[in-house]
């Protein structure tokens, strides 16, 4: 392998991805274990999750699960500790959980506000600090949340979750400047409209398949393994001075709106 390509590989680290049963966040496990990481997936549903493992070990990968509630503060302790336990070491943590509520404001509860920043954003900033502490002893490590183009430009109904995205980006600038002294960069990835399980109702509709397909300057619907690529530079060495950055991955969507 050349100097120039060895600075992507994750040979040797571990690696946690929240929400990586299905979807954007097993497509980044898949990736980093493709780049030789050993890579934990992290769900709450523990057959969707040995489904998961399944076919990473199938390509080859090192992978193993974690079935917990990221918004279980007490669960993500113990399956932190466990991971130290019988990896050595944490060295990437991607944040990829996100719930959703299409609803507009007005028609979700106080109860429903609370429990989706409670996931989507709160959780989050317990996953960093929890994973920070644990990179801090080796000096080195990588904080990398997956975002939403919605944080920047919401089209309506979205409104907690919107804000839940933007919270996320100004999560990951504090979080650059408070452990960037520690060697632990923080970083994040902003998806577009990808063709996932969770968009399948949508992609599968051609007329309001068209709708988002127009919107994209490319001219169609992200492939859920187009995301892999980012997460890799983020993780790796090749990334080693980019800290506060937040990605886009959308085809010029954003470009465009």
């Amino acid at each position: 392998m050349s100097s120039y390509l060895a600075t992507f590989s994750l040979a040797g680290k571990t690696a946690l991805v929240t929400g990586a049963g299905r979807g954007l966040g097993f497509e980044i496990a898949k990736a980093m274990a493709g780049a030789g990481a050993h890579v934990v997936l992290n769900g709450r549903d523990r057959g969707r999750l040995d489904m998961a493992v399944a076919a990473i070990a199938e390509i080859g990968g090192m992978v193993s699960a974690a079935a917990f509630d990221v918004a279980d503060a007490a669960a993500l302790r113990g399956a932190l500790a466990d991971i130290d336990k019988r990896c050595g070491r944490l060295d990437i943590v991607v944040g990829n959980v996100g719930q959703r509520d299409r609803r507009s404001l007005a028609e979700c509860g106080d109860a429903d506000l609370h429990k989706l920043i409670e996931v989507d954003l709160v959780a989050s900033l317990i996953l960093a600090r929890e994973a920070a502490e644990r990179m801090r002893p080796h000096g080195n490590g990588r904080l990398i949340f997956v975002t939403s183009i919605v944080g920047q430009r919401s089209s309506g109904r979205d409104a907690a979750y919107a804000s839940a995205k933007a919270g996320l980006e100004g999560m990951i600038h504090a979080l650059a400047t408070e452990y960037g002294r520690h060697g632990i960069t923080a970083n994040g990835i902003s998806p577009g409209f990808f063709a996932t399980e969770t968009n399948s109702e949508l992609a599968g509709d051609p007329v309001r398949s068209r709708f988002f397909e127009q919107r994209t300057p490319l001219g169609r619907w992200g492939r859920p393994e187009e995301i892999g690529g980012a997460a890799v530079f983020l993780a790796s060495a090749a990334a080693s001075f980019v800290n506060g950055h937040i990605l886009v991955v959308d085809g010029g969507t954003t470009s465009k709106m």
